[in-house]
């Protein structure tokens, strides 16, 4: 049977009313604490992640780029074949895992803790094996997926997303991010020519 147009409406409100929960649910002081770890980082931020936690990954360093923060995605199956080597003790890499408990990525830890490398785990588990091995923990918890099972990775998903956005904003304000910056990293598409008029007024 074809969704209709009160059910694909019902869907949007229910994913917004889902993140607006993390406003009241998520504690800001480890948000906090990430924002402050990344903006005296001195070396690279690492993100890493499987599945649609690729893809939240992948966006996360997109933006964290674009205000002037050194991230890229570390991909885990590269990393156990020799990618680790671009790891050092003065980066950052977080591991983004609704349960924390991902093989792919738990294979790797113990050769980051052998680097003495700052670990950030953002994961529903703070008691999963990425959990319990990082120094940082933030809990982006959602009541429930968009789908009728419950395990489509949607709601999780934009959690996780809503998170950096939340934490590229914070950066932007805690490193006095300008204008300017922000047209030397973004110079074309229509954010660029916006930027270039707001700039040059």
């Amino acid at each position: 049977m074809a969704i209709d147009e009160k059910q694909i409406r019902s869907l949007f409100r229910i994913e917004g009313e889902e993140i607006e929960k993390l406003a009241t649910s998520i504690e800001a002081e480890p948000v906090q604490k990430l924002i402050d770890l990344i903006a005296t980082c001195k070396g690279n931020i690492f993100l890493t992640g499987c599945g649609t936690s690729a893809m939240a990954a992948k966006k996360a360093v997109h933006t964290l780029r674009v205000v002037d923060i050194p991230a890229f995605f570390l991909n885990p199956s590269d990393a156990v074949h020799g990618a680790l080597g671009a790891v050092n003790a003065s980066d950052i890499v977080i591991f983004i895992s609704k349960g924390g408990n991902t093989k792919e990525l738990t294979s790797f830890l113990p050769n980051l803790k052998e680097k003495h490398v700052q670990i950030v785990t953002i994961s529903e588990d703070p008691k999963s094996v990425l959990g319990q091995g990082a120094s940082l923990v933030i809990m982006a918890k959602t009541t429930r997926e968009l789908d009728k099972f419950n395990m489509l990775a949607t709601i999780s998903t934009l959690a996780v997303i809503a998170l950096f956005d939340v934490v590229a904003v914070g950066l932007m304000q805690t490193e006095h991010f300008t204008e300017q910056q922000f047209l030397i990293n973004h110079p074309s598409g229509a954010v660029g020519e916006k930027l270039r008029e707001d700039t040059h007024d």
